[in-house]
């Protein structure tokens, strides 16, 4: 078993790839029907993306100063080690081995299966295979896990393989969705865009054949909150790049440009993809779709009977290469904690291809447990709090690094900072507030996952400790 370094082989291309394809999953062809229900409106559907969207931005502008700071595999989990102290770090890394990441690639490989169903029905939900009591596991489910350890393996093969699946996917995913905005646009339906925008920012919880009843004062802002859950799900993994810098050409720039253009490019997809859906679907036909799947109903009315085919086609494409950088990057943040001695020390090693074998078989194996629970989806509602928890975090450790560091090199400093920095900062922790006040059910868990990494870090250094006596 050979441990070196790892060798710097992805260009700003493959970057920006890393950055695009792992936020495009899914969540666009689904979540706008949860959106629509909570705020009512064409208008405020599009807003809670553009608002999603600007935060996404720019926490990416924010983290290219850090990024630039630290070249080095681990990202996020480095950056809050070193503005805070390693008990922060662990705690991200933790709640990022323990749900964040693994519970996304389950969430991620059950998509694709839910939808290759639409192509093959005997590997859908309703094909149980097993049933023990209350446990049922699905075809859908083995099938979620095939991809996960085909796609592990892959990546244990070396960065290569791994960097031309997320390329060639990621390039084909956003083809295909420039595909499915331009042919929007030739089946475009004036009564129904016209219908959609004659209360713009009407205000309330829509129920679908009933319509929009308005919030009144604070309640206001705890539906957007609410709302956004599902467009931050969407938008998150933007991060996933600073993980694998020790494997990035010239990190100090291709880091902050690959954050920037990649967000960028998901943001504009992701508003002109729902100014299609209102363009084909009355709100109605959003917020009341079958199991939400909005991408579906707009692919029948623009393509018509083959629509169906072409959105599971292009949701299997879409899945595939996301989850392919998901778990690329995940194992680099294990093996930097297995440096530290925070982790399984086998996954501080890298194998012969040049990568963390260990730290990715780790990683498979507990978002594999994830897809045989089947908790994945309720957990990732839960876990917007605490991403966007760290996300603030990190970007409040910009401050804290110019004071504790003001002579460390900085070869690119935050956009708009201190203002943007702030803005964000103060957005999110409006959402975190709301969240606590409105849906209650979102946070707690996720914390209580976070904080139970307190003393598992104790036992681990006091384990450590007691070894090198």
């Amino acid at each position: 078993m050979q441990d070196s370094n790892f060798k710097p082989t992805l260009r700003l291309l493959d970057a920006t790839m890393i950055v695009a394809g792992s936020m495009i999953g899914s969540g666009i062809f689904i979540v706008s029907a949860d959106i629509t229900r909570n705020v009512g409106s064409a208008g405020w559907l599009i807003a809670i993306w553009l608002i999603t969207g600007f935060m996404t931005i720019t926490a990416a502008l924010s983290y290219g100063e850090l990024s630039a700071m630290f070249p080095k595999a681990g990202g996020q989990y480095v950056y809050l080690k070193e503005a805070y102290n390693p008990l922060i770090g662990f705690l991200y890394g933790w709640s990022f081995f323990s749900v964040i990441q693994t519970a996304t690639i389950a969430a991620v490989a059950v998509a694709f299966a839910k939808f290759t169903a639409y192509i093959f029905p005997a590997v859908g939900e309703d094909s149980i295979l097993l049933s023990i009591g209350s446990f049922h596991f699905s075809a859908a489910q083995l099938l979620s896990i095939v991809i996960i350890i085909l796609l592990t393996f892959i990546n244990t093969r070396g960065i290569q393989s791994g960097k031309l699946i997320q390329t060639t996917f990621t390039l084909t995913k956003i083809l295909s969705l420039l595909g499915l905005i331009l042919f929007g646009l030739f089946a475009f339906q004036p009564e129904v865009w016209k219908q959609n925008w004659e209360l713009p920012w009407l205000l309330g919880k829509f129920t679908p054949g009933e319509g929009t009843e308005l919030y009144s004062g604070i309640a206001v802002l705890g539906a957007i909150a609410a709302a956004m859950v599902g467009s931050i799900f969407s938008s998150d993994s933007w991060n996933n790049v600073t993980f694998i810098a020790g494997e990035i050409k010239n990190p100090q720039r291709n880091i902050g440009l690959s954050l920037f253009f990649g967000t960028l490019l998901v943001t504009i997809i992701y508003v002109c993809t729902n100014l299609v859906y209102l363009a084909v679907l009355p709100l109605d036909g959003i917020a009341g779709t079958e199991k939400d799947r909005v991408g579906v109903a707009a692919a029948q009315v623009i393509f018509g009977p083959a629509g169906t085919i072409i959105i599971a086609v292009m949701i299997m494409i879409s899945t595939f290469g996301c989850n392919n950088g998901l778990i690329l990057a995940g194992a680099r943040v294990y093996h930097t904690m297995a440096k530290d001695r925070l982790f399984f020390k086998k996954a501080g090693t890298l194998n012969g291809n040049n990568v963390p074998g260990y730290a990715l078989w780790f990683q498979c194996l507990f978002a594999c447990a994830w897809s045989v629970s089947g908790q994945y989806g309720q957990l990732l509602d839960m876990i917007s709090f605490v991403v966007v928890g760290f996300y603030m975090l990190t970007i409040a450790g910009i401050f804290i690094l110019r004071k504790k560091r003001p002579d460390q090199p900085r070869p690119y400093k935050a956009f708009g900072y201190p203002v943007l920095p702030i803005l964000y900062i103060l957005m999110g922790l409006s959402f975190c507030v709301l969240l606590i006040f409105f849906k209650p059910n979102y946070t707690w868990p996720g914390l209580i996952i976070t904080l139970l990494g307190i003393p598992i870090y104790y036992a681990i250094r006091k384990n450590d400790s007691g070894q090198t006596h």
